[in-house]
């Protein structure tokens, strides 16, 4: 399968919005509260957030596609929009999503790979990201591409807080 990686820009904040409901809702609204899963949704996913996102110099969204047509899509942030870490050695992995219809299919680790190498090509050291607790497939899946738990930090879906682990690669 042919898959490309291409910036989002503002003119891609509709796509990017819609995208980013339905595979964050595919992938945990059964799983949480639905009126604290809705309340998550608008704060993170409205337009005027991501527009705000969008407008960072330390944020990058990727659209992934295949054959013109976008099957998921990345956040990466350093420098001071990182989450937590924010040395300039590191870059985070905030999101990476791709279409229910197209999982399974090894996507996610040429995801992967092409983050890495855009970290090395930024001089990064590390790479790190957070990943519920309870997100065990997922987990697993940062395991094998080699990434390891340094810490934890909570999570908010509405009132609701979680455990999201903090996982981290070494890239030199």
């Amino acid at each position: 399968m042919k898959i490309n990686f291409r910036p989002c820009k503002i003119d891609g904040l509709p796509q990017l919005q819609s995208l980013s409901v339905t595979t964050f809702s595919d992938a945990f609204a059964s799983q949480n509260n639905p009126s604290d899963f809705q309340i998550y949704l608008e704060k993170a996913f409205s337009l005027q957030q991501l527009e705000f996102e969008l407008a960072n110099p330390n944020t990058s969204f990727f659209f992934v596609e295949n054959l013109d047509t976008i099957i998921g899509y990345f956040k990466l942030n350093v420098n001071e929009a990182q989450m937590e870490l924010k040395e300039a050695l590191g870059m985070e992995l905030e999101r990476i999503y791709i279409l229910a219809s197209f999982q399974g299919k090894g996507i996610g680790s040429k995801i992967l790979q092409f983050i890495e190498q855009l970290a090395r090509d930024y001089g990064k050291h590390y790479l790190w990201l957070g990943v519920w607790e309870q997100n065990i497939e997922a987990i697993r899946f940062y395991e094998r591409h080699g990434y390891y738990k340094f810490d934890q930090h909570p999570f908010y879906i509405g009132s609701d807080e979680q455990t999201d682990w903090l996982l981290k690669k070494e890239l030199i």
